[in-house]
């Protein structure tokens, strides 16, 4: 067929990976999963074929995920306007319900059973079992209500998952210890599983390119950018909103052991394994 490869470049492909594949066999990554690649059928597919072939090579992978699309349409249809402080969800009781039902029941479940479909085994997670995150209410001088900000994780049921040859899934809520429930930013979630796991590398899916200097123009992506840089980029405007939190969670694994962090497209078919085995790689790296 057309553009089919052939047996000999297929064996190139292969052994083109195998210096990747050994920098990563038996090292923990840690994926954030959200945006787009959660819509997309094609695109959620795609991912968790990454997943599965990551894992199936010995790759121990830790998939973290948010759902606010999901979580805005189940306000949305019991008639509750969702509402955002510097691209953090402000989170009353009532959406606080929601958002463990939605992460921790519906889409937890569904990328179990995805990965399942793909050839995998995944067990799920959300930050309430055997009180892996524990959190108090987010004080950053604004009132996001039942916002949490993580004080422990114990990665000991990631951990024993791992060990037992399982993908483990993880739905960002968590508690504090009178058992009050916190939403809490996958962004941030992901980064702090990455540091108590001493993870090789965090990877953050996003719905553009990577960090752009501007993002109305494709060509302006920041291909690799520094710790000591990125205040100045805040100031100029070049982060803001959303992305603030997912620069911050790269900042804060990289501060906490993390070897490496990247920011990538979710939005590009397979963009995990262009990203984690080729040279190039895909994206805005994070460098100290």
């Amino acid at each position: 067929m057309p553009g089919q490869l052939t047996t000999s470049q297929q064996a190139h492909v292969l052994i083109s990976a195998l210096p990747y594949i050994q920098k990563y066999t038996g090292k923990v990554v840690v994926v954030k999963y959200g945006g787009n690649a959660m819509i997309n059928p094609e695109l959620k597919k795609a991912v968790m074929t990454d997943i599965v072939l990551l894992s199936l090579i010995g790759v121990r992978v830790v998939l973290v995920h948010g759902g606010g699309p999901e979580i805005t349409e189940t306000l949305k249809a019991m008639g509750k306007e969702s509402r955002f402080v510097n691209g953090l969800r402000y989170t009353d009781a009532e959406t606080a319900e929601v958002v463990q039902m939605v992460l921790a029941g519906k889409i937890n479940k569904d990328l179990v059973s995805l990965i399942s479909q793909s050839g995998g085994k995944a067990l799920g997670f959300c930050g309430l079992d055997a009180g892996m995150i524990k959190c108090k209410k987010l004080d950053n001088g604004t009132d996001l209500g039942f916002v949490g900000d993580i004080t422990h994780v114990d990665p000991t049921p990631l951990a024993n998952a791992i060990y037992n040859r399982y993908i483990p899934v993880v739905a960002t809520v968590g508690t504090d210890d009178e058992g009050q429930v916190y939403n809490i930013n996958a962004d941030t979630a992901a980064a702090e599983i990455a540091a108590a796991l001493s993870a090789e590398n965090l990877i953050e899916l996003t719905d553009i390119r990577g960090l752009m200097r501007d993002v109305n123009d494709p060509d302006s992506l920041i291909h690799e950018v520094s710790l000591s840089e990125l205040p100045g980029l805040i100031e100029q405007g070049v982060i803001s909103g959303g992305m603030i939190p997912k620069v911050q969670s790269c900042v804060s694994a990289l501060e906490n052991g993390v070897k490496k962090a990247v920011m990538i497209d979710g939005r590009i078919e397979h963009s995990i394994l262009i990203e984690m085995f080729s040279d190039e790689g895909i994206g805005t790296l994070f460098t100290k």
